[in-house]
């Protein structure tokens, strides 16, 4: 422990680390349970990862500023605690794997040194700030947000108010009413507005992505600068203290305002404000770090191919508000780059930019204050570490979370798939090179860390099971998310599942439609017009899954046949088992039963609500830690453990209710009546294992 403490300057940091070292040596003395210590590491910026014996780190970097120093730090720091891979994160985050537990204090201490901190990157507190990655160079701007969101970074770190809250709370700050800082998605979201020559903020709030994304309410049309802390603070504590903690599905911010309304909330807010010390915290902008670019003399390069130079800076240039620069777009495939290039890029913008970077909501790396005869130089710097692929924040520049690469809730590879599409419309649409209008964006789960929900062409790693039974990867399509800019946004619909090898041809057809139909409409525009039916028709027959080949069942990216495994995901700062992991996906299989009774699918419809009630009664089985083979013994199961015993009241027996199925003709009126079944039932047995773990606690 003390290698590490007499490097660590700052008191308050050193406190937090030699903290953590204890908890960990605690920990591994069997001295500390479970829950708290992952409470606490989460806290700290350590997740669970996929494999077994080793961390994730996530590195929080407020609105994506890394300067040249914490660049080469966070470098160093991977290569020596991990394998030299950086991945930036759709928060502005960079993430490094496979990391061991023991090793992250003195990995802390190290990142310490250049001002760089681990603390609440992760766990249930307020994330990562995050912020237009043009912030300060946009030409729409009406001043730069960087200097507030920084300041409200700084207030909430270690603030005792938000450490311990019911779920996650992300806040967002969007440079103009572009709002490229996405704030109707966020918890809290931030528009730089100006009004009688007062600085301020468009407030949204309530926003979320996850399995049931909702559009953020508005709070407030304009709120002075100097009241974003104070009312901050008070929604902050307001979600603390009537956060729902007990369903963990349940506990952000979105849902405690569908539950008690907007009005009510923004009374408990302004009611809080009595108990909050300071009701003004002006912020000194002026008082700001700001980029402060090099003045050098452009080096004479010698461009070897003019085209592809034109090519690149009409997709990689990014327009910037001071007379004179420009900034570079980099696009980084998958969000995923080496030590090495990192350490090459710091010394280049150090030596001929502003000595920074900036992380992008799009998993890529924006360079500004470029002096514009210095982008030729740029450009072949660039080039020799393979940073000049065209198609910054285009349609071939794809989003994708980590997946089942490293996540422990990826149901199928988004990384592989990803990988994949971009190959497609390099080849096969590279006028897409160019467009604007498209953005496809990939999640391994329904926990949306990727963003797929509010993108214009989204996928979700899904599984599918044949009638034999057998389970191959699958891909959920969604269709008509956008942007609808200051603050309003749209989520796309699921419009089908299909296997992920299928996952290249729906988007093949997709572009082909748009391409012939939708005359000079964007692809939302399009999407509008034609809507999910129009779309569900023109993928239905690739959700056949009655004759998948060998190679449908293994996932993109791998040479292993699939295998479904959800682990212990630590996303909401606690453990999500797997009792809880199924009946979330019997959630999905009742929506699903909806939407194709909706869609007027009726045997689908029938058969999502068959899959819901043994996905249900699988869970309640596997808290018993009864082993599960086939549908028929999982049904026999349930009856005698919990129905002839009288544990659960039904009625009637399980098997009457479930095998339903194979004697009614798939009606609409026998589909309503079964997803009233399903839904009935997955509602029982929920509140029957919340009952079993409320007397398990009160018994120890």
């Amino acid at each position: 422990m003390q290698s590490f403490r007499t490097e660590i300057e700052n008191p308050v940091v050193e406190r937090d680390i030699v903290e953590l070292a204890k908890k960990i040596e605690l920990f591994n003395n069997g001295k500390i349970d479970e829950e708290k210590f992952r409470s606490l590491r989460l806290a700290r910026g350590i997740y669970g990862q996929r494999q077994e014996g080793v961390q994730m780190i996530r590195i929080k970097l407020p609105y994506g500023k890394v300067k040249s120093n914490q660049l080469r730090r966070i470098a160093d720091v991977s290569d020596e605690y991990s394998r030299g891979r950086l991945h930036i994160t759709t928060r502005q985050d960079i993430q490094i794997h496979y990391v061991d537990i023991n090793r992250t204090p003195e990995l802390w201490a190290q990142l310490d040194k250049d001002h760089v901190t681990i603390r609440e990157a992760c766990g249930n507190t307020v994330r990562n700030v995050t912020a237009s990655e043009t912030a300060g160079i946009d030409v729409n701007e009406p001043f730069d947000v960087s200097p507030y969101a920084d300041a409200l970074f700084r207030f909430f770190l270690r603030n005792p108010i938000c450490q311990e809250m019911g779920r996650k709370f992300k806040v967002s700050f969007s440079a103009s009413d572009e709002d490229t800082g996405l704030s109707y998605m966020h918890d809290l979201g931030f528009i730089a507005k100006i009004e009688n020559g007062v600085r301020g903020f468009k407030v949204m709030i309530g926003g979320g992505l996850g399995s049931q994304p909702r559009e953020a309410d508005l709070l407030y049309d304009f709120l002075p600068a100097d009241k974003i802390i104070p009312t901050m603070e008070g929604v902050v504590r307001v979600f603390d203290r009537y956060g729902e903690r007990k369903s963990r599905a349940k506990a952000r911010m979105k849902f405690l305002l569908k539950d008690i309304g907007l009005e009510a909330f923004k009374e408990l807010v302004e009611a809080e404000q009595t108990a909050i010390a300071l009701k003004s915290v002006p912020i000194d902008a002026d008082a700001y770090q700001a980029s402060k670019p090099v003045s050098v003399e452009a080096p004479q390069v010698d461009i070897k191919d003019q085209k592809a130079f034109e090519l690149w800076k009409s997709t990689n240039l990014i327009p910037q508000k001071q007379e004179g620069y420009v900034a570079i777009g980099i696009k980084v495939l998958l969000g995923d780059f080496y030590t090495d290039k990192a350490r090459l890029l710091a010394d280049l913008v150090e030596n001929y930019a502003a000595g920074e970077i900036r992380l992008s909501l799009r998993q890529n790396i924006v360079i500004p204050f470029v002096k514009e005869d210095l982008v030729p130089f740029f450009y072949t710097e660039l080039e020799k570490l393979g940073f000049t692929e065209v198609g910054y924040n285009k349609a071939v520049d794809i989003t994708a979370c980590p997946g089942t690469d490293t996540c422990n809730l990826g149901i199928a590879s988004s990384t592989g798939i990803a990988d994949e599409l971009e190959r497609v419309l390099k080849a096969e649409y590279p006028q897409y090179l160019s467009k604007d209008d498209l953005v496809i964006k990939i999640s391994g789960c329904m926990n949306a860390c990727g963003q797929h929900n509010m993108a214009n062409i989204g996928f979700q790693g899904m599984s599918v099971r044949t009638p034999d039974k057998l389970v191959a990867p699958a891909l959920q399509v969604l269709l008509g998310g956008q942007n609808l800019k200051n603050g309003k946004g749209a989520f796309a619909d699921k419009v089908v599942k299909v296997p992920s090898k299928r996952g290249p041809e729906a988007l093949r057809r997709i572009l082909n439609d748009f391409e012939a139909n939708a005359d000079g409409k964007t692809f939302y525009e399009y999407y509008q017009v034609t809507g999910e039916r129009y779309f569900y028709d023109l993928l239905n027959d690739l959700q056949d899954v009655s004759s998948l080949t060998p190679d449908d069942f293994i996932d993109w990216g791998t040479s292993e046949e699939y295998v479904k495994e959800i682990g212990i995901g630590e996303c909401a700062g606690v453990v999500i088992d797997l009792v809880a992991t199924l009946f979330l996906e019997s959630d999905e299989k009742i929506d699903n039963a909806k939407e194709s009774l909706e869609n007027k699918v009726y045997s689908s419809a029938i058969y999502h609500a068959y899959s819901s009630m043994i996905n249900s009664a699988k869970a309640m089985l596997i808290a018993e830690n009864k082993s599960t083979n086939t549908h028929a013994g999982i049904v026999k199961q349930f009856d005698e453990l919990f129905v002839e015993s009288g544990k659960i009241a039904l009625g009637v027996p399980f098997s009457e209710v479930v095998y339903q199925i194979n004697k009614n003709a798939p009606s609409e009126d026998f589909a309503i009546k079964y997803i009233e079944n399903a839904t009935q039932f997955l509602e029982k047995v929920r509140a029957f294992r919340a009952e079993e773990q409320n007397l398990e606690k009160k018994a120890v």
